[in-house]
């Protein structure tokens, strides 16, 4: 029997994450909070990890309580506190990234299902512990270092390296699985980008990591991974979606990991 180790959430999207006993499925399939804030250039665009280094020599809290979002730079003592919920805390917090970035940027909120990095498969991205521990392995990494660079919302405690590769299938078909009572469909895994490169708190790159891991992951592929979905080796971590009949529903540490059939999809 498998169970839910870990669920966390990154309440500003490419920010700090805030670990939870618990979370609640909201509209559209994600966990609530989860990217509910992000940060858009004059342009409308993400600045994000994707479009720069410089946004992991930022450290962040968050208060779910207040949206109190509190933060400063890795390699400097003073730290600012801007109330995200209100309309001129987001302002404030903008004019003070704008300073950081030396670029006009804003903080835009989305209490209806969030920014997701997904566009399409909205549903929390899922990871064992034991894939986290073989990729630190990989790179001679704290395994909390290595949480912080993958980014997952959901860690199933399997010590067994690739489980959640079982909850995808090929294309035209979802894994189904329940978290507790909630449902899940496993779509596909998900596709690395840049970030996984960098150093979570520097922003530094480990040289040729791309085609280190990409070495490690066809070297240690399970039996069960395979797929058509798993179309090149830099895939790793889950992008599922919650069915609308499990919106709504509270999952939290401890509860049993169940998983179902394959079936049929659009997706």
């Amino acid at each position: 029997m498998s169970t839910l180790s870990r669920i966390t959430v990154f309440p500003v999207k490419s920010l700090d994450g805030l670990a939870l006993d618990s979370a609640t499925v909201g509209r559209r399939g994600a966990l609530e909070l989860d990217r509910e804030y992000a940060i858009f250039d004059a342009d409308g665009e993400y600045v994000n990890g994707k479009a720069t280094a410089r946004i992991h020599r930022l450290q962040s809290s968050f208060d779910p309580a207040t949206h109190e979002l509190t933060v400063g730079r890795y390699d400097g003592d003073a730290r600012h506190t801007f109330a995200l919920g209100d309309e001129s805390g987001r302002a404030a917090c903008g004019e003070w990234l704008t300073d950081f970035f030396d670029e006009p940027v804003t903080v835009e909120r989305d209490d209806a299902g969030g920014y997701p990095d997904d566009e399409e498969l909205h549903g929390p991205t899922v990871i064992s512990t034991g894939t986290v521990r073989a990729v630190a392995d990989w790179f001679d990494l704290p395994p909390e270092n290595v949480r912080r660079r993958l980014r997952a919302n959901i860690e199933i405690g399997s010590p067994e390296p690739f489980w959640e590769d079982r909850l995808f299938a090929d294309r035209g078909e979802v894994v189904a699985f329940t978290v507790g009572n909630c449902r899940f469909h496993g779509v596909n895994p998900c596709q690395r980008c840049v970030v996984p490169t960098r150093d979570p708190d520097t922003g530094e790159a480990i040289e040729d990591f791309r085609e280190r891991f990409i070495e490690r992951r066809e070297a240690t592929l399970p039996e069960w991974t395979p797929s058509d979905r798993f179309d090149h080796p830099y895939r790793l971590m889950l992008n599922t979606v919650v069915p609308e009949e499990s919106w709504g529903t509270e999952i939290a540490v401890g509860d049993e990991v169940t998983v179902g059939d394959v079936q049929s999809s659009e997706r």
